[in-house]
C-alpha cells in the first residue's frame, strides 16, 4: 500500500507503480490492528456500501465466519442493528475483539484475491486467535493470504513462513522445516507453545 524506499514491488511481474491505483487496491483486502466503525447498521459496516448495494445474507455469513454468531444473536435487530451511539441512542458499541472480528468479516465480504492481515487479532487471547485463524483459513480457500504477527499461533497452518529480525529475513520455509533448524523461530515457538499449554491447563 506504500511505495518502497528501496527496490520495487511486483504484481504478476509488473511494477505496481504501473497499475491504476484504484484497480490495484481492488486486489487487496487488508485487515489492520486499528478498526474504524461507522454509524451504520452492522451489515453495512461489513459491506462498506450503500444499503441498496449491501448483500445482507452475505454480510451475515461473513460475520459468522469471523466468529460473531453469538453476538449477532444477542442484538435486537441482528445484522440490521445500528452500531455506535453517535446517531442512535440504542446503537450498539463493540468490544475491541468484536471490532477486529468485524474487520475480518469485511475482508471476506470484499472477496479480493489477496488478503493481508496485520496483527488483526491483537485484542484476542492467543487461544481464541488460533481458533479464529483456523476458521478464517477455511473461508479463504483458494485466495492468497499474508498473516503478519508476533504470536505464532497463526503460523502452523501457513504454507510458507518468513521470519524477520531487525528488518531482515532470517528464516524461511514451512513450520516443520524452520522448526527443525532449531534457530530463532523454534525458540520463540517453544516459549509461546508453553504459554498456550499453561493457559489450557488453567482453564
Amino acid at each position: 500500500l506504500y511505495e518502497p524506499t528501496e527496490g520495487r514491488i511486483l504484481l504478476n511481474g509488473i511494477d505496481v507503480r504501473e497499475y491504476d491505483k484504484e484497480s490495484y487496491y481492488e486486489v487487496f483486502a487488508p485487515v489492520f490492528q486499528q478498526v474504524e466503525l461507522f454509524a451504520f447498521p452492522m451489515d453495512e459496516n461489513v459491506s462498506m456500501k450503500e444499503p441498496e448495494r449491501t448483500d445482507g445474507a452475505k454480510a451475515k455469513e461473513c460475520l459468522e465466519a469471523a466468529g460473531l454468531t453469538e453476538k449477532i444473536a444477542s442484538l435486537p435487530n441482528g445484522t440490521k442493528t445500528e452500531l455506535l451511539k453517535i446517531v442512535y441512542d440504542d446503537g450498539v458499541d463493540l468490544s475491541g475483539g468484536e471490532k477486529q472480528k468485524l474487520a475480518l468479516a469485511r475482508a471476506l465480504y470484499k472477496n479480493a484475491p489477496v488478503i493481508v492481515l496485520d496483527e488483526p487479532t491483537a485484542a484476542l487471547d492467543a487461544l481464541a486467535e488460533y481458533e479464529l485463524y483456523q476458521n478464517f483459513d477455511k473461508m479463504i480457500q483458494d485466495k492468497s493470504a499474508v498473516y503478519i504477527s508476533h504470536r505464532l499461533s497463526s503460523t502452523r497452518f501457513c504454507d510458507v513462513i518468513a521470519m524477520f529480525v531487525a528488518g531482515e529475513m532470517v528464516e524461511y520455509g514451512t513450520h516443520e522445516e524452520i522448526k527443525k533448524k532449531n534457530g530463532a523461530y523454534a525458540e520463540i515457538f517453544r516459549v509461546q507453545a508453553q504459554y498456550y499449554e499453561e493457559q489450557e491447563g488453567g482453564d
